[in-house]
């Protein structure tokens, strides 16, 4: 191995496989993580260590690692102080941002949180929990819960916790009634290590290519063929994250063009192409898009 090493810190539990196969598609060969602590990637310069989300950060502010991947919410709760590298919008449902939301049973009589006042709260988010409602100015007792926090939710007052779509929540038939914390993945360096050269040019390379990577996810390219009579037509229909690229043919009356858009408007935007005069459409996934 390298004299020069990167210890990176890679969230287990929920967002791992979200958070490998991301690292697959930037280019990495990782392997081993379903047996170790410590998978191997195949760059001499990187240690992969796993860690749980919610005491990464803590492990990177002490610099027992020099940079990790963590939840917004749990840099929070840990009141770490780390140097935010970057946002990384990927998780293990969806790509948008995660909530700690304030819950009751839809029975319950509560419909704001001052009603909850002189209650008990429980939640795994505790210290964000506790700031949320001091800023209310509303006086709660809040309750650290192990996990399984929608059952409780019938045993105290109301509960705090993460969802994304919502849906077990309303499985349970709780009701949401304020949001305490809006989360999303982060890439964060210690501040020393950021200060390093060499790890900073390290942090800074991974981030462009996991950036890329999460880009790449929803974009398509797109070539196609057509009549220089209909070019300023189909460039009027092209919702192009720049200027498409436009080549000439062999045969002189028809352009080649070469765009990348984003693949929920791709399935709307062929059959205009087509009806305008495109031809040899094809499209094509994306490895990596940077900006």
């Amino acid at each position: 191995m390298s004299q020069k090493v990167l210890k990176v810190g890679i969230p287990k539990g929920s967002l791992q496989e979200a958070t490998f196969d991301l690292f697959s598609r930037a280019g990495f060969n990782v392997s081993g993580y379903e047996r170790s602590y410590f998978p191997r990637i195949d760059d001499d310069e990187i240690q992969l260590i796993m860690l749980r989300a919610q005491e990464m950060s803590r492990y990177v502010a002490d610099g027992v690692l020099d940079a990790g991947i963590t939840g917004y919410d749990w840099i929070m709760e840990n009141e770490s102080e780390v140097h935010e590298v970057c946002e990384l919008s990927y998780s293990k449902a969806t790509s948008k941002p995660a909530r700690w939301v304030l819950a009751v049973p839809n029975e319950s009589k509560v419909k704001k949180a001052k009603d909850l006042g002189g209650g008990i709260i429980a939640t795994e988010l505790v210290n964000a929990t506790k700031k949320y409602f001091s800023e209310k100015n509303i006086e709660v007792k809040v309750e650290f819960s192990w996990g399984a926090t929608e059952v409780k939710a019938r045993l105290v007052d109301g509960i705090v916790e993460l969802t994304e779509t919502g849906s077990s929540l309303a499985a349970n038939n709780l009701r949401i009634i304020d949001t305490v914390l809006t989360s999303t993945t982060r890439f964060i360096a210690n501040t020393a290590a950021w200060e390093d050269e060499f790890k900073r040019r390290k942090i800074e390379n991974i981030t462009i290519l996991l950036k890329a990577a999460i880009d790449a996810k929803t974009r398509v390219g797109m070539k196609m063929n057509v009549l220089k009579t209909n070019l300023e037509k189909i460039l009027r229909l092209l919702p192009a994250e720049r200027s498409p690229t436009v080549s000439s043919l062999a045969e002189a009356d028809y352009v080649a063009l070469e765009i990348v858009v984003e693949d929920s408007v791709e399935r709307k935007l062929i059959p205009e192409l087509k009806r305008a005069g495109a031809s040899g459409i094809f499209t094509y996934p994306l490895n990596k898009v940077i900006h």
